[in-house]
């Protein structure tokens, strides 16, 4: 089985409630998951969010949806991660965080498919990025989810879930790379002026949102004015070695 655990809460620093912040009457959080729902890979995706009362109104919005949502702790991300699979003993767990709305259940899917496809404990395409941030997309087998549970330590690997697996040399891991280095490209929703900027790409293509991260590039040749908003921000800004 290969589960799909979507990280999202209300509480970001910088700003607040975004993934329910809408465009077009949808909100960020339902178009991330429709595009993800997309995947012809994936056999389940999930919720993880965290027991803090203000997640109520998310939890109660994603199951309407029709998704399923666990709840765990608001800091160690890494154990969230980890209880909200248990219960369906997948195989495989794909990363994906609730500041990607215009992830792509395609390049998602390649992803998967370099990991399934070779004798591997973790697969992305960030680390080097080459792909525009927002596509972020971290594969990794179950029982490497469940080492890491048990032996990362430190505060910043509980929160940020990953660097323990990505940092330790007992894991065998591969990069999807993008044959152009396209990693400035900034379509993540972690301020105001990234939402902007979202925004002006999910209404050029309104009311379609099967539209492909190929797609977005080709706007920006003719209409570089959309992309304006975040310029100058950099990529993984909130912290320099996890994307959150």
């Amino acid at each position: 089985m290969i589960l799909a655990i979507v990280q999202a809460r209300m509480g970001s620093i910088r700003f607040p409630g975004k993934v329910l912040k809408e465009i077009n009457s949808k909100s960020l959080i339902e178009i991330l998951l429709y595009r993800l729902s997309r995947s012809v890979v994936i056999d389940k995706i999930i919720l993880a969010t965290s027991i803090n009362p203000e997640n109520n109104i998310l939890t109660e919005k994603v199951k309407k949806l029709g998704f399923e949502v666990f709840r765990g702790s608001e800091k160690n991300v890494l154990e969230r991660y980890y209880r909200a699979a248990v219960p369906y003993n997948p195989e495989v767990v794909v990363r994906i965080t609730g500041d990607c709305p215009i992830i792509d259940p395609l390049l998602v899917d390649e992803v998967i498919e370099l990991f399934v496809k070779n004798d591997v404990d973790y697969v992305s395409n960030g680390d080097p990025p080459t792909y525009p941030d927002g596509l972020d997309t971290e594969v990794f087998s179950f029982s490497s989810l469940e080492e890491t549970f048990n032996h990362a330590i430190s505060p910043f690997e509980r929160e940020h879930v990953t660097p323990y697996l990505r940092n330790n040399d007992k894991f065998k891991r591969l990069n999807y790379f993008n044959k152009t280095d396209l990693a400035s490209e900034r379509w993540t929703v972690d301020n105001v002026e990234d939402f902007e900027v979202v925004k002006c790409i999910i209404n050029h293509f309104a009311p379609n949102l099967d539209f492909t991260w190929q797609d977005v590039m080709d706007i920006k040749k003719n209409h570089p004015e959309y992309f304006e908003a975040n310029e100058g921000i950099k990529r993984d800004e909130g912290s320099k070695q996890a994307w959150d």
